[in-house]
């Protein structure tokens, strides 16, 4: 295959699965771990995808546009696994707590596995998954029905019917953007809706959201900047807008990614 005919084969797996790893392109094409990357760098340089590390996706989303769960897990790795650990310690035993849809509220569900006596009440799909891979562990986990999103998130009127009828302790909270005018956001009606009813089931709303997410904004809002308790953020985010959100949310809490 000559490498233009490999390239457009590329970037038509990741319109089609919004992102891809390097490590999938080198089996599906049988070449080494250079030439995709240097495929990639090709699509990138023509402003057709973004690179991330480990892979690439599609280049930057409007407010209505909604990447695929996949795609969102390639970005931001690391920041995401630091934001999730700090708010793992959070979590106490015997708590009752809803983790909405996301990849960093899904980080964050692998290091509740072995949280003894915890309720998690859940309107995502990996997060969920991620629970039930530890069937021995002392605990109890709620999912919502509802409409499937791009993001694997359960959402609409059963989603928000069975949510309404619960009270939780603490929400984590995954969003697609954050910003002073319009608050945090989500590219998905559905979506917002459902984490909107999350929020007011739960007695403390704790929001998870790396560097990339400042000045992003999707189409519906969830909530005001003020209404978080705490916001859990990576060292990537810029002074400034550490200064406005620290006058804003109730608790800022910057971690690094070392």
């Amino acid at each position: 295959m000559l490498a233009r005919q490999r390239q457009a084969a590329i970037l038509e797996m990741i319109r089609q699965r919004g992102g891809v790893r390097v490590s999938q392109l080198v089996g599906r094409f049988g070449v080494s771990d250079m030439t995709i990357r240097r495929d990639l760098e090709v699509l990138a340089e023509r402003g057709l995808v973004d690179k991330v590390h480990g892979g690439a996706t599609l280049v930057g989303p409007g407010p209505g546009d909604e990447p695929g769960f996949a795609a969102k897990s390639l970005r931001q790795r690391a920041e995401k696994r630091a934001i999730a650990e700090r708010a793992a310690a959070l979590v106490e035993p015997g708590m009752a707590v809803a983790l909405s849809a996301g990849t960093t509220t899904a980080a964050l569900a692998t290091l509740l596995a072995d949280v003894r006596g915890l309720t998690v009440v859940t309107n995502s799909i990996p997060v969920s998954e991620a629970l039930h891979q530890h069937p021995g562990a002392d605990q109890t986990v709620v999912l919502t029905g509802g409409i499937r999103t791009p993001s694997d998130a359960l959402t609409g009127p059963v989603a928000e019917a069975a949510i309404s009828a619960l009270n939780v302790d603490v929400l984590f909270l995954g969003v697609h953007g954050m910003s002073p005018r319009t608050g945090f956001t989500t590219p998905n009606l559905l979506e917002a809706g459902t984490d909107r009813c999350l929020v007011g089931a739960a007695r403390r709303l704790v929001v998870l959201a790396d560097h990339t997410k400042w000045e992003t904004i999707g189409m519906a809002t969830i909530a005001p900047l003020s209404e978080a308790d705490v916001l859990v953020t990576d060292a990537g985010l810029p002074e400034e807008a550490r200064d406005q959100l620290a006058g804003q949310v109730g608790e800022l809490i910057v971690v690094g990614t070392d």
